[in-house]
């Protein structure tokens, strides 16, 4: 039920195709899906074709299904071609095709399921016919099984793929593929921003609307044969799930904390930049972000801060920052929400030799009852520290969890949270190898049993920051948020002890 089109100037048998399609079940039983943005580029055309499962070389009476005729196009009117506007959300067209001297197109070579959705995680088979014999010269389609992510800015998904080059818009997106029996439902197809890739025309970026209630109304449409109407201006979601500024911008996110900072029974996030500006992304708590906070202009004093975490030091509900300076300072800013960080603080700690050698910290919960007060130390020399009942101007008790070793000196990066979903935290460590582990149940008493989630990775490598916090509202503090390397940043929503969550792309790799 997938194939691919023709029409004069593009003539079966010749060196190349037309986009994509697939025909999806209705009870018309006649209806061909593909990209808008190849509608648009047939409604003008000729002696139009639907050749589902072309072969190339062979005669239009030997197709293994025959061909249809295309009697008329259905697209949403208020989409523009290859646009890169939000509009581009509405790339979707449908194809109406005669029946052929076997019958109705669905009769003929079955159908996929239209299947509207929410979510932009998708495990899916893309398929596709590339056109150019250049790329193609057998004019066979490609398939390949993907996850899908969603595309920041827009109401589309993401994947990636080698070898979608053009021809392949329009081509579907399935979900619970059966190639045995070509069943499937269809989730999305190959369009979208630009006419369905980046900016850069990477043949392994790839693109595609997610199915709302717009695409709904125009198979309806399409279905009853009539006119799509007239639609009220398109609104984008005003769902926010991604950050703002594109990935050279997150490059330069120095360090990164998660907590309730507003009193919202869910956390928000603080970046601290290289340039010293510090900024609050309030988290809406649906896994996004509402609009960003400057609460520091760019400055050189916070171009010192080495490490911070976030904790309830002050008992108030309201998360305050922990900040280690350069010089071994330690400050703590309380009730960052409502107070801001335009002011001294508590200093904790003068400036000194010692604390200069706190590598990492980490607010937890791992002895207290009620409040984040309990803070984790990895020091330079691979010792492991937590102090307990952290309060405004004292470090409280002091636990020695590991003596100096060189296996912790390689602990690169760690962050706490409820991933084994009891009260009591965990530890999360990110070794210099790429490891990522889990210290569940980690007490006064010492670490707590150690929980693999990734082996040794040349990809985790390349996580230079990150921060827990409860992003989508469950009452857990188990999304993992992480910033790599080249300014793409990642949530894991719902991070388990021995896995990571449901990835969701908060910022975009610029390829």
């Amino acid at each position: 039920m997938v194939g691919t089109f023709f029409f004069d100037g593009k003539s079966l048998g010749g060196k190349s195709s037309y986009c994509t399609g697939s025909v999806v079940h209705t009870a018309a039983k006649d209806i061909v899906l593909t990209a808008g943005h190849c509608g648009r580029g047939m409604e003008k055309s000729t002696h139009r074709i639907f050749v589902p499962q072309y072969q190339h070389g062979k005669s239009a009476a030997d197709q293994p299904h025959g061909v249809f005729p295309v009697v008329r196009l259905y697209i949403d009117p208020r989409y523009e071609s290859n646009t890169k506007k939000p509009s581009s959300d509405l790339d979707v067209a449908f194809a109406q095709v005669d029946a052929n001297s076997r019958g109705k197109a669905e009769d003929v070579t079955g159908a996929l399921t239209f299947t509207t959705t929410t979510r932009y995680d998708h495990k899916a088979t893309v398929i596709g016919y590339p056109s150019s014999d250049s790329v193609n010269p057998g004019h066979t389609a490609i398939r390949c099984p993907v996850t899908t992510s969603q595309l920041p800015g827009f109401q589309q998904m993401r994947m990636t793929c080698l070898s979608f080059y053009g021809g392949v818009s329009g081509g579907p997106w399935i979900e619970d593929y059966d190639s045995a029996t070509g069943t499937g439902k269809i989730i999305g197809n190959t369009g979208g921003y630009n006419g369905g890739g980046n900016d850069a025309n990477d043949e392994w970026v790839t693109y595609s609307p997610v199915y709302g209630k717009d695409a709904q109304d125009l198979l309806d449409d399409a279905t009853a044969h009539r006119t799509p109407g007239t639609r009220p201006p398109y609104r984008p979601a005003t769902e926010n799930p991604w950050l703002p500024g594109p990935a050279p911008t997150w490059q330069h996110a120095k360090l990164l904390a998660s907590g309730d900072f507003r009193q919202t029974g869910h956390s928000d996030m603080i970046v601290i930049w290289t340039d010293g500006e510090v900024t609050l992304y309030p988290g809406n708590g649906r896994g996004g972000y509402d609009t960003e906070r400057q609460l520091l202009a760019a400055n050189d004093t916070w171009k010192h801060a080495v490490t911070v975490t976030a904790g309830d030091f002050t008992g108030s509900n309201q998360f305050d920052l922990l900040v280690r300076w350069s010089d071994g300072e330690v400050t703590l800013y309380g009730d960052v929400g409502s107070k801001g960080l335009n002011w001294a603080g508590t200093q904790m700690i003068k400036p000194n030799n010692l604390w200069k050698n706190a590598v990492q910290i980490a607010a937890g919960r791992f002895n207290a009852a009620q409040y984040v007060t309990d803070l984790m130390v990895r020091w330079v020399d691979g010792e492991l520290t937590l102090y307990t009942d952290v309060s405004v101007g004292s470090f409280g008790r002091e636990h020695k969890l590991k003596d100096p070793n060189d296996t912790w000196r390689d602990a690169t990066l760690l962050t706490s949270g409820e991933f084994s979903g009891n009260r009591k935290w965990d530890l999360m460590v990110r070794w210099t190898d790429g490891e990522l582990d889990n210290y569940v149940g980690t007490t006064t008493a010492g670490l707590g049993a150690e929980r693999r989630i990734l082996n040794a990775s040349k990809l985790w490598k390349n996580d230079e920051a990150m921060t827990t916090g409860d992003f989508t509202g469950n009452g857990f503090t188990d999304d993992l948020v992480i910033r790599w390397s080249d300014g793409e940043t990642t949530m894991y929503v719902d991070t388990r002890a021995d896995r990571l969550g449901t990835e969701r792309m908060l910022v975009a790799p610029t390829s």
